[in-house]
């Protein structure tokens, strides 16, 4: 461009995300730690979706249980742990203590404020014992390795009090100190999610004690993690980092600075990428299918997707608070949905606009299919059904 600002256009961000999210076929992972390092993060709330994230992405799918089931709990190469947006996430091990003093720190100040004064408006306990209570129950979760919610009250009846919450109002309930004291300890990175109870599709979880990482000062923190996201999802507006990092616009602003990102021109206004990768990338030589699972980073890895996803398809592929579902994607694009019916058949559909007159063509439909059965040989017996549920998984998951 004549001002000097280089322009990067849907086509290009298209080839960027399919070579550095691993999505491409020539570009796809050994290792759950690869997929985890190329993606900064993958959502972990809805625990299965971190495996079928991994899946999607491994050279070999056929090992996505078992070697995430490692990196997750045997090596601890990956912890589960709340991020931005206070929501839990699969970070590098490497990455802990950046997520917690970048993001975590804030929250976790209003968390731990806030249980305070709804116990104290509810007659309960104060903070001293509340702090006892702490003390004792991470030394009992130190002693026990891992442990539920239950298991730990077993040991620290005192997590069992119960308190009345927001008396009077429609939304009044009852709470217990367990409860909302381990969510507190785990916004402040002291607590981490655990091995499930069951399978890996299993939303009941234990808890064990975060790993030992050192105190970083904040910015310096929210530089690193938006060098390692720019790195992975650049190009990218403000709006972007804002929506996903959770932070002020102030912060985004510092962090920009102190690590040098460079402006492009995107179609929707200025973008960011880090200083060194101004150069233009060519994509994966083939088209490439994938079928990505609810709450994939790759999906939610931007507020503005018009770029990949035609806005005409949003009510079919997002529940009702923003949650996407699960999604089909051809050479960069979102095209449709999928899902697993009871009797553990994978199907997926096109969605009308996303195809154009023509339609997506008989390559693309092949190798959608083609990803269809690789999917299936790798999930064998096991269903899943996504936390977050969206139409048109629904309706084909019937």
């Amino acid at each position: 461009m004549g001002d000097g600002v280089r322009y990067i256009g849907g086509d290009e961000r298209r080839a960027r995300l399919g070579l550095r999210h691993r999505l491409a076929p020539a570009a796809r992972a050994g290792t759950p730690e690869e997929v985890a390092d190329a993606l900064v993060a993958l959502h972990g709330s809805d625990p299965a979706a971190v495996y079928l994230a991994v899946g999607a992405r491994l050279t070999d799918a056929a090992g996505t249980v078992a070697e995430t089931d490692r990196a997750l709990y045997g090596d601890r190469t990956l912890v589960r742990m709340h991020g931005m947006r206070h929501t839990v996430f699969a970070f590098p091990a490497g990455l802990t203590a950046v997520v917690h003093a970048s993001t975590g720190l804030a929250v976790a100040a209003r968390e731990r404020a806030s249980l305070v004064k709804d116990m104290a408006k509810a007659g309960a306990p104060d903070a001293v014992w509340l702090k006892e209570t702490e003390e004792s129950a991470l030394a009992a979760l130190g002693r026990l390795g891992q442990a539920t919610a239950s298991e730990l009250a077993e040991a620290e009846p005192r997590l069992r009090e119960r308190f009345v919450y927001a008396a009077g109002k429609p939304y009044e309930g009852v709470h217990t100190v367990g409860t909302r004291l381990l969510r507190v300890l785990g916004v402040e990175g002291k607590v981490v999610r655990g091995r499930p109870l069951g399978s890996w599709t299993s939303s009941q979880f234990r808890w064990a004690l975060a790993p030992e990482h050192p105190e970083l000062p904040p910015a310096e923190a929210q530089a690193e993690l938006l060098r390692h996201w720019l790195a992975a999802c650049g190009p990218a507006t403000e709006a972007d980092l804002k929506w996903w990092t959770g932070w002020r616009v102030t912060d985004v602003r510092r962090a920009l600075a102190a690590i040098g990102a460079r402006a492009v021109s995107l179609d929707e206004g200025t973008g960011y990428v880090l200083a060194e990768d101004g150069d233009p990338v060519t994509g994966p030589q083939e088209p490439w299918a994938a079928l990505l699972p609810a709450l994939d980073p790759t999906a939610m890895g931007w507020q503005g997707r018009d770029w990949y996803l035609d806005p005409e398809l949003r009510p079919a592929l997002f529940d009702y608070s923003g949650n996407i579902g699960p999604t089909v994607w051809w050479d960069g694009r979102i095209v449709g949905g999928w899902a697993q019916r009871p009797d553990g058949e994978i199907v997926w559909r096109i969605l009308a606009g996303a195809d154009g007159a023509g339609g997506i063509g008989r390559d693309a439909e092949a190798a959608i299919a083609s990803e269809a059965e690789r999917l299936t040989a790798w999930l064998g017996s096991t269903r899943v059904t996504p936390r977050f549920r969206t139409p048109v998984e629904k309706e084909l998951g019937r």
